[in-house]
C-alpha cells in the first residue's frame, strides 16, 4: 500500500474526479477526508462506500472559500487524525457564458471556489506541513489554464491562477520537503460539466483530435493522483502532469 497511514484531504471529494481520487487513496491505505459544501449526503455516501470496502474515510462539510470554516476543517482533521500528509485541491466551479453575459457574482463564485479556496487551504495547512517537514500538495488544473476556453473566462482565469500559485509554492516549499505538483485532466465526464456536454459551442472546443482522444472517465486520473501523493514522487516538484489522451500534444 503506497499511502498507508497517510491522511489526505480531498476537496470536491463527493463526486467526479474527487470521488475517484478518494477511492483510489483509500485502496492505497490512506485515511481520506472527503470535503464538500453543497451535497453533504453525497460525501457521506462516498465515505460509506470506502468503509464498506475496508477503507478509512470521513466526510466533512465545509465552505472552502470561507477562512473560518477552512481553519475549523484543518483543526478538526488534526485533532481527529493527528496530522495531514496530502492536500488535493480539486473542488471546482464552472459557468459557461460569454464575458458580456456574465455577472460579477458568477465571476466571484468561480474564482472563490477554484482559486481563493486554494489560498485558504494552503494558508491553514502549510504551517502544519512545514513543522513536520513533510507534505504532498496536488492541484487539479485544466487545459483551460494553458489554452483558454471561450465562454468560460472565469474558469480559465482561475485555473491559470492555480498554475501560477502552484509554481510559486514549489519555490517556497521544496526546501521544507513538501512536494507541490499539478494534474491537468483532459475533458472528463463529471457532474460539473454534464449539462455542457449537450452544448455544441462547448463541445466544438474539446472535439477529439486525430489521436482518437475520447471523453475520459474520472478513474483514469487516479494513477497520476496516487503517484504524486506517494513516495515514488519524492523528488518531483512543480510538474504539471497532463492526463488528456493526447489533446494538448496535437492541438
Amino acid at each position: 500500500m503506497r499511502l498507508k497511514n497517510k491522511v489526505a484531504i480531498v476537496t470536491g471529494g463527493s463526486s467526479g474526479i474527487g470521488r475517484a481520487i478518494c477511492h483510489a487513496y483509500a485502496r492505497e491505505g490512506a485515511v481520506v477526508i472527503i470535503v464538500n459544501k453543497n451535497k453533504p449526503k453525497n460525501g457521506i455516501l462516498v465515505a460509506n462506500e470506502i468503509k464498506s470496502s475496508g477503507g478509512l474515510a470521513e466526510s466533512i462539510q465545509c465552505d472552502i472559500s470561507n477562512p473560518i470554516e477552512v481553519d475549523a476543517l484543518v483543526q478538526k482533521v488534526i485533532k481527529n487524525h493527528g496530522h495531514i500528509d496530502i492536500l488535493v485541491n480539486n473542488a471546482g466551479a464552472l459557468v459557461f457564458k460569454n464575458i458580456e453575459d456574465s455577472s460579477l457574482d458568477e465571476w466571484d463564485t468561480v474564482i472563490n471556489v477554484n482559486l481563493r479556496s486554494a489560498f485558504l487551504l494552503l494558508h491553514a495547512i502549510v504551517p502544519h506541513m512545514k513543522k513536520r517537514r513533510y507534505g504532498k500538495i496536488i492541484f487539479v488544473s485544466s487545459l483551460a489554464a494553458i489554452r483558454g476556453l471561450s465562454g468560460a473566462s472565469a474558469y480559465a482565469a482561475s485555473k491559470g491562477g492555480i498554475l501560477a500559485l502552484a509554481k510559486s509554492m514549489v519555490a517556497e516549499l521544496a526546501g521544507s520537503n513538501i512536494n507541490v505538483n499539478l494534474i491537468t485532466p483532459g475533458f472528463t465526464a463529471t457532474g460539473m460539466n454534464q449539462e455542457l456536454r449537450s452544448n455544441p459551442d462547448f463541445m466544438e472546443q474539446i472535439k477529439p483530435p486525430p489521436s482518437g482522444h475520447r471523453l475520459m472517465q474520472p478513474e483514469e486520473l487516479t494513477g497520476a493522483a496516487v503517484y504524486l501523493a506517494s513516495e515514488d514522487s519524492r523528488c518531483v516538484h512543480g510538474v504539471d502532469l497532463i492526463v488528456d489522451g493526447g489533446v494538448a500534444a496535437v492541438q
